[in-house]
């Protein structure tokens, strides 16, 4: 009985608390059964494919498969159905994780949760959305996580900047939203923002507004730095932008009938200074900042259910990839955090360390297959030269036994 205890207590550890609701739920371990769960949109004809696989370099050749991204600069709209469930009085948390093996330069890794009345078929950037949620990379300037919440019919952005990974591993992304407003975003488990849905997003106007009825004071000086009312023009400082080439001579073609009277050609005056403006200091009536004094907002009514949502019941890949490659995978949908963390290091958490290994292991022998073949093609061009000093060898033991014989 003790050991049957011990058996019970292990399961119950590694299934996550009882009380977890698991909402969606998708590794890809069952091989083409994904086709039935996953179903791809219609609305246009030339949307991209997906593929399972673990990709070229994974840490478990089965647990590490997903869909793959796998036609360039391409739109791809996937989704998957579940039981409808609503939020409301209880945390949510959406999980899942991506690889950008082809280390991505413009592309979306996210992912958006939809109502149940949501039409699969016609699923496009144009169908309404609860939540988007994931990393989004494009050139050098774009390369943050989108937390975007739907919040009575309008789309509200999250203020903060958060920057997601930008190698070509696979990481785990979670969004948490608790039903006392706040919130969580972790990268590889670990939490990397944080706060509450008043404060980091637009929902709700400002508690407090500045008085209208207050004005900042007339003698109030908020200019820190004025021009220097003692510093003078130097007399030498007006000098033209352009001056005549006077090193420039006139063609001999030229024609001043057809071609116009000739001028010297117009360069950049290397005297020239540009327009002169007086040097700053700061301005000794400087004040500050003019504290305008606040008051309560009128417009301001507290809502204590700002992310209720009714029938989420689809999950869903929008996106747009310049350069495909992406492998989505570990999908999860739960009301617990726990549950969540637990199967986070129960999938990516397992096999991260030795896709890197393997990734390592690729790289080395990529390397070695460059290096044999600079090697190779180094002894070719070797030989070639030897060839021909041979060939030039002989060609001159010719000629000199030629001359000989004439001679």
């Amino acid at each position: 009985p003790m050991a049957l205890l011990v058996r019970a207590a292990l399961l119950g550890a590694a299934l996550g608390p009882a009380c977890a609701a698991v909402h969606f739920r998708e590794e890809f371990t069952d091989g083409v059964n994904w086709q039935r769960r996953w179903l791809n949109s219609q609305y246009k004809p030339d949307l991209g494919k997906f593929k399972l696989t673990a990709g070229k370099f994974y840490g478990d050749p089965v647990k590490d498969k997903g869909l793959q991204t796998c036609e360039n600069s391409k739109f791809y709209a996937i989704s998957s159905r579940f039981k409808p469930f609503n939020n409301k009085g209880k945390t949510l948390v959406i999980q899942y994780t991506v690889k950008h093996e082809q280390k991505i330069d413009c592309g979306g890794g996210y992912i958006k949760l939809f109502s149940s009345n949501l039409d699969q078929k016609n699923m496009s950037s144009d169908s309404p959305y609860y939540i988007m949620f994931g990393p989004d990379i494009c050139g050098s300037e774009t390369k943050k996580v989108h937390v975007i919440l739907n919040y009575k019919n309008k789309l509200y952005p999250i203020k903060k900047q958060i920057r997601c990974k930008v190698d070509g591993f696979t990481h785990l992304y979670t969004l948490i939203l608790r039903s006392d407003q706040t919130y969580k975003v972790k990268i590889d488990n670990e939490m990397i923002e944080s706060g509450n849905l008043e404060d980091d997003w637009d929902f709700l106007p400002p508690r407090k507004i500045n008085d209208p009825t207050v004005k900042k004071p007339q003698d109030w000086d908020d200019i820190a730095q004025i021009n220097d009312p003692n510093d003078v023009k130097p007399e030498d400082w007006d000098e033209p932008e352009h001056i005549p080439d006077t090193s420039a001579a006139r063609s001999k073609d030229w024609n001043n009938a057809t071609d116009g009277e000739w001028r010297h050609p117009m360069i950049k005056n290397p005297l020239y200074r540009g327009e002169w403006k007086p040097r700053k200091i700061d301005n000794p009536n400087y004040k500050g900042v003019w504290p305008h004094p606040q008051i309560d907002n009128p417009d301001f009514l507290p809502d204590f259910n700002i992310l209720s949502y009714e029938n989420i019941g689809v999950i869903g890949l929008d996106i747009w990839q310049v350069s495909s490659g992406t492998i989505f995978d570990n999908f999860l949908i739960t009301d617990d955090e726990e549950y969540a963390e637990d199967f986070g290091y129960e999938t990516w958490g397992e096999t991260k360390d030795p896709e890197k290994v393997m990734n390592i292991k690729q790289t080395e022998e990529e390397k070695k297959r460059e290096r044999a073949e600079e090697e190779k093609h180094f002894r070719e061009r070797l030989n070639e030269k030897v060839e021909k000093k041979k060939e030039s060898g002989k060609n001159k033991l010719r000629r000199n036994t030629v001359q000989k014989e004439e001679l």
